[in-house]
């Protein structure tokens, strides 16, 4: 599954093509990846054409584009409350689902499944295509509610303050500008369970999934099964700044792109997996254990019916874990 650096490559790519471009036409090739849109093909195309992409919103890995139906809405001005859109299109991308812009003369690719036509604008592509090989992703429309802290839905160019309702129950990611480590710490000295799984949890951190819960771990040294109520803040501030690094990285490479059907929306893969210090590299040595002349195998556990990596020097077994 692409884990959130991918999905905020995939919408800082979409921001840039489709913000303020008006759909003028929308193909289904295959029902199937409209299926979690319950009124059928032709409410889905209804809701789509003539309306306005207001910007490109994300929370957590949840993706979705507000929109308006509306000439030309200016999405750099500001909206009043009673002008927010209702509604917007959610993209799953699943296990294989890609969103590529393509101009029109370029051949459909063999799994492409719904062909979005855009306005023209200068030197972009006029199509935004969804390609799935596998069929877990999928397009729909679904409503807007309004956000629990008045805050911007999720991160974005405009800031709204709706979410996509299929969003609204899982926390702030970290790297959404309104993320309060304060709320963070205090779910997480609240629950009694491990680390990792707190980490994962969505009603508690948004967008963390197994690769880069490894990865953050790792570099503030502690272990997955660490108890999280008794997680020191100085802990857990090293923790959430160890996330948003390896978040950041991950960004700057594109995403880890274990899966070579992941591609972002001009049809490039990432390479951030080459730079992994802990997720895959069990019977490896830990890089930094080596920089300190010491030798220390990296280890994998089963954890979840998925595997956990860890040193065990630099995140050493906790007496009391919770695993």
């Amino acid at each position: 599954m692409p884990e959130l650096p991918e999905v905020e490559v995939v919408r800082r790519g979409l921001a840039r093509w489709v913000r303020g471009r008006t759909i003028t036409g929308v193909d289904v090739l295959d029902a199937r990846s409209i299926r979690r849109h319950t009124l059928g093909t032709e409410d889905f195309i209804g809701n789509l054409e003539h309306a306005t992409v207001l910007d490109v919103v994300r929370r957590g890995k949840f993706l979705w584009m507000p929109l308006a139906m509306s000439d030309s809405p200016d999405p750099s001005t500001e909206i009043n409350p009673e002008d927010l859109p209702k509604v917007a299109l959610m993209a799953h991308l699943g296990m294989s689902g890609q969103l590529l812009m393509q101009d029109p003369d370029v051949a459909d690719e063999k799994h492409l499944k719904v062909r979005i036509r855009l306005s023209s604008a200068d030197g972009m592509p006029e199509q935004l295509r969804f390609v799935d090989q596998r069929i877990f992703g999928g397009l729909f429309v679904t409503s807007l509610v309004p956000t629990l802290d008045g805050g911007p839905g999720g991160l974005g160019e405009t800031p709204l303050p709706e979410i996509a309702e299929e969003a609204s129950h899982i926390a702030r990611d970290p790297l959404d500008p309104f993320f309060s480590f304060d709320a963070f710490y205090r779910k997480v000295r609240g629950r009694k369970t491990g680390l990792k799984r707190a980490l994962l949890d969505q009603s508690v951190i948004s967008g963390i999934g197994n690769i880069y819960a490894d990865e953050a771990l790792w570099r503030a040294r502690l272990h997955y099964a660490r108890a999280t109520d008794t997680l020191r803040r100085a802990d857990a501030e090293r923790l959430i700044e160890a996330v948003k690094d390896v978040m950041n990285a991950a960004l700057d490479a594109g995403g880890t792109s274990f899966d070579s059907l992941y591609v972002n929306v001009n049809g490039d893969s990432g390479y951030f997996a080459r730079s992994l210090n802990a997720y895959g590299r069990a019977g490896e040595l830990c890089s930094r254990c080596e920089a300190r002349g010491l030798r220390s195998i990296m280890k994998r556990e089963q954890f979840m019916n998925r595997s956990s990596y860890t040193c065990p020097v630099c995140q050493p077994r906790p007496r009391n874990g919770r695993w």
